[in-house]
């Protein structure tokens, strides 16, 4: 393959999707149009706006992100591609909101990969898709082992993409050549992918369902604040007590808000390991604090007065005001309690997960993909008062199951529900 265009080698060598076997993976190591210029301007983002418009099927959307170096989430750059537009690259940060791009391809369906991942950092810039094709969750519904970008590409397709710059800092400015290749690759295959995985997925009888899937993608509403996410901080086993679970607390405000202000990860603030072995030292001054795993370091010393200042807000708290060991959990408890609190319904549980597994096994997908496990553990916790297939049905449409979901496994666990415990 040449710098400005695919080979046609490479396209001959390409396998259909149904081949067990063939040639040897091609390599594909340069954009076929070249590596498209960063859109940075207002200007250029017209223009880029009415190539994709003027674009003709899906348009293949991805974007990266710099988690583990920034703040949060937002994306800092957009790939497009369109067939009869090409390829574009564009800056968000530099060029803000997209919703003209958006408004711009109303009713065209955008083709991603593990949709979830992007559509949140694509909302905040305007970008929200009508309809979606989610190559990702393609692949599991059609049973491939492998569904990363670059093993689908390579099974589907018979092409390799470098996944070099996947974890790189994306917020760099400008971005190294390498960097934009990489990402101009990835969305190079998308829609050729989409086609392949829509035909395997038409030929398994499938393709309503990743269709009902991908509408629900695109239908859900932004995910609500994660309350108390502090709770999240890793190692949180180790801490027993209520006031060093207030320590922690602290501790977590206190760096997020730092690393908020900074734009910086709060990892690269302060380490979670360093949060929690001073929640459970509890260090009484701040020189103690200092020796305590984390704290030695350049990033732990330089806000020592701040991080001791949150272990005495937490040493300072009234009973009432400390925070409780667990969070109160809305739905069924641990199914490891099931048999202790209720035999009948750990045996309804037990069914269930037998019947479901055995159902995705025939099926040739993930357990999770045929139906949720929260959604089983609520149903067979809480069971419809006339177990029928009918009234599970409604059981699982309440909790959001699909209609084809609803159609594989209601029968099944209509069964299930009937399940008692074995006799002593």
């Amino acid at each position: 393959m040449t710098d400005a265009q695919e080979t046609e080698t490479q396209a001959a060598a390409r396998p259909t999707p149904s081949e067990d076997s063939g040639p040897a993976p091609v390599p594909l190591t340069e954009p076929r149009e070249g590596i498209p210029p960063v859109t940075a301007t207002d200007g250029d983002l017209a223009r880029v706006v009415e190539r994709m418009a003027n674009g003709t099927g899906p348009l293949a959307v991805d974007a990266e992100r710099a988690s583990g170096y920034r703040y949060g989430q937002r994306a800092y750059l957009i790939q497009l591609r369109r067939d009869g537009a090409g390829s574009a690259l564009v800056d968000p940060v530099a060029c803000g909101d997209l919703s003209g791009l958006g408004e711009a391809v109303r009713g065209t369906e955008w083709v991603l990969h593990a949709a979830t991942q992007d559509l949140p950092c694509l909302r905040e810039i305007g970008m929200v898709p009508d309809l979606l094709f989610d190559t990702e969750l393609a692949g599991r519904l059609a049973g491939f082992a492998r569904v990363g970008l670059g093993p689908m590409t390579e099974k589907v397709l018979g092409y390799t993409l470098e996944k070099g710059h996947a974890a790189v800092d994306w917020s760099t400015r400008p971005l190294p050549e390498p960097w934009l290749r990489y990402a101009a690759l990835d969305v190079e295959v998308l829609i050729e992918l989409r086609d392949a995985l829509e035909e395997e997925l038409d030929r398994q009888g499938k393709l309503d369902w990743a269709r009902q899937e991908f509408a629900a993608i695109a239908a859900a509403p932004p995910p609500p604040p994660r309350k108390d996410p502090w709770r999240r901080t890793s190692g949180m086993h180790k801490v027993r007590r209520r006031r060093q679970l207030a320590a922690v607390r602290e501790l977590w405000t206190a760096r997020d808000g730092i690393a908020q202000r900074r734009d910086v990860s709060p990892g690269k603030v302060l380490a979670d390991s360093a949060i929690i072995a001073a929640a459970l030292a509890m260090p009484q001054d701040a020189q103690t604090l200092s020796g305590l795993p984390g704290f030695s370091q350049r990033s732990g010393r330089r806000n020592l007065t701040q991080w001791f200042a949150a272990v005495e807000r937490a040493r300072g708290l009234s009973e009432r005001d400390l925070p409780q060991q667990g969070q109160p959990v809305a739905g069924p408890p641990p199914p490891r309690a099931w048999a202790e609190r209720d035999p009948e319904a750990a045996a309804r549980l037990a069914a269930a997960r037998a019947a479901v597994t055995a159902r995705a096994e025939e099926l040739a997908l993930p357990q999770e993909n045929l139906i949720t496990p929260d959604t089983v553990r609520r149903v067979c916790w809480e069971p419809p008062a006339e177990v029928s297939e009918a009234a599970v049905s409604d059981a699982l449409r309440a909790h959001g199951a699909r209609e084809w979901q609803i159609e594989q496994t209601a029968p099944l666990l209509a069964v299930a529900l009937t399940a008692t415990p074995p006799e002593d």
